[in-house]
């Protein structure tokens, strides 16, 4: 034999390396796996999670807008007499129209009493002054 042949005995010793090489890179592959498997798993819990996250707040019924106080009259009997009034009206009306409507006598200073009453029921809410002077009962 020749310094550049390779015996029998040679051969198995770099088989066995060859097989202890593969050995070890296989152990480091299958942990790697083990690794990745673990991360896969993780990944796929976060996912559903999210998903039912997601369809839990689909599912909620939507918020309702906070329901405002409800807007106390003042206790003087001539806001029921107006408000009864404008019960019936189908139509914006003016301070003259409100006096003629509570059979008070169509006077200056009436008409000027009624009008006050009326700004002061269109600034808390219970009326709305759809123009100058014109009252009406808010639109729900």
């Amino acid at each position: 034999m020749t310094g550049g042949e390779l015996t029998l005995g040679a051969v198995l010793v770099r088989l066995e390396e060859r097989e202890r090489e593969i050995a070890t890179q296989t152990e480091a592959t299958q942990e790697r796996i083990t690794e990745l498997t673990a991360q896969l798993d993780g990944l796929g819990k976060a996912a559903e999670e999210i998903r039912i996250t997601r369809k839990t707040l689909l599912e909620l019924p939507e918020p309702q807008p906070p329901t405002p106080p409800p807007v106390e009259l003042p206790d003087h009997p001539a806001y029921q007499q107006i408000m009864a009034v404008f019960a019936q009206a189908d139509t914006p009306l003016r301070a003259r129209a409100v006096c003629e409507a509570m059979d008070l006598e169509v006077a200056p200073n009436n008409i000027n009493n009624v009008r006050l009453k009326l700004k002061r029921l269109a600034e808390r809410g219970i009326l709305s002054e759809t123009e100058q002077g014109l009252f009406t009962q808010p639109q729900l």
